[in-house]
Parts: structure tokens; sequence; C-alpha cells
């Protein structure tokens, strides 16, 4: 794990004791990410997250399995406001891009660029808050303190309304979200050759990142890799 990535964990654990709190993973005390949280999130190793090749996802890499800790994370930053956790949780996020980038374009010249898959805007009017883009933002902070230049292209649009996707099956998922993305043109010009890599907080099924790679491969801007920061462990037989 990088300097800046320990450093800046730290600077978060500075904050909570100005503002204490429980922490949001654990419920310990220690401010909203406590240290053993904190020393968790600076162990993540992303790995490889293998979904079948036709969903029509590009490699695929996330930072930690989703549950305990990492869960809770992502439900206080996503659905309770605790913004605070977006830096480190950026940064989980960052060592899967860079892992997904090293194998989806190794040799790709410029910077990369980070693509976050959309919330509804309903979703992003409850919460009072973008959560992808947080999260793709202080991705992309920590990819260039690191030295590899990138920037957040917050590219893809609602092209038309979906279904809750909660008790879908996965087969459900996938024919919910067919089409449901799109770029527009004009955004989609300055992506064309570059290094474009997909981000999500979380790979469940894959569908939703199946489908912005979709959108994206039929704007003429495919994506070379995917990142989130954790992904559901399959169970055996289970399919992508």
């Amino acid at each position: 794990m990088t300097a800046p990535f320990t450093a800046g964990l730290l600077d978060t654990g500075l904050l909570d004791l100005l503002l204490p709190t429980r922490c949001a993973g654990c419920g310990g005390a220690g401010g909203q990410l406590c240290p053993g949280c904190r020393a968790e999130l600076a162990r993540v190793a992303a790995a490889p997250c293998g979904r079948r090749p036709a969903e029509g996802l590009p490699s695929l890499y996330a930072a930690a399995p989703y549950g305990g800790r990492v869960r809770s994370l992502l439900i206080a930053h996503k659905e309770r406001g605790a913004l605070r956790l977006a830096r480190p949780l950026g940064w989980a996020l960052a060592a899967a891009v860079r892992s997904a980038s090293a194998q989806g374009a190794p040799g790709v010249p410029g910077a990369l660029l980070l693509v976050p898959v959309p919330s509804a805007r309903r979703a992003v009017r409850a919460r009072g808050h973008d959560p992808m883009l947080r999260l793709a933002r202080a991705a992309a902070r920590e990819l260039r303190r690191s030295g590899r230049a990138a920037r957040v292209a917050p590219v893809l649009r609602h092209a038309r309304p979906v279904a809750d996707q909660a008790g879908l099956s996965a087969a459900d998922r996938r024919r919910n979200l067919h089409g449901a993305l799109a770029v527009p043109p004009r955004r989609a010009a300055p992506l064309r050759g570059r290094a474009v890599v997909l981000v999500d907080d979380l790979v469940t099924t894959g569908a939703s990142l199946a489908e912005a790679a979709r959108a994206l491969r039929a704007a003429g801007c495919p994506p070379c890799a995917a990142a989130t920061v954790a992904a559901v462990p399959r169970r055996a037989g289970q399919p992508g």
C-alpha cells in the first residue's frame, strides 16, 4: 500500500478526534473510521473478479469481498451520508483500478479515464449526493498522487427508467437494464482511443457494469477494464 494511502487514512483519523462519533465500519469507538477499520482498508489487495464472458464485461477487479466492515462502510457512505468515508473508500477503489488497468490497458498512453456507473436521478435526490461520482473522484486523486494520470469522465446517462433491482435474479437484472444507459455523442468523442476504466462501488451479478460496458462500446469507446471497491462473493455453481 502506498504512503499517500496510509497518510490519508491518518488524516481521516485526525478529523475524528475533532468530531468524535461511532465507527461506521464496526460501531466501535474511535471516530467514523476507527483504527481497526482503517487498517483493514489499508490491507486491501485487488484481485480479479471473474464473470461469464457472455455478460460482456471487460477485465474486472475488486479491492475487497463485500462483507463485514467493508460492507458497513459502503452502506454508511452511500445511504447514510458519511461523506468523509469517500476518501478512504476511494483509495481502495484506486487499488482496484491500478490492477484492472495494468491488465486491460498496459500500453495505452495518456490519462486513465474513470467512467462511473451512474446512479438514478431519483436516488441522487433522495441521498443528497452522488456516492459513486464522489468515490470516482477520490480514486482519481489518489491515482494522481501516486504518479498515474487519471481523471473522471461521467459520460453515461440513463436512457430510460428501470425497475427496482432488489429481489431480481441475475437474468432478470440483465433484461431490466439492457438499453438503459447511453453516452451522448458529444461526450463520446474525447474518450475514443483512450484507456477507459469503468468504476462502481459494488459488483453483485455484474448486470450494471455489463450494461455500462455495452453503452460505451455502442458509442465507440469500449472500456479496457472495470474496477469496484467490493464484490459479492459468488457461491459455487452460481452464474455470473
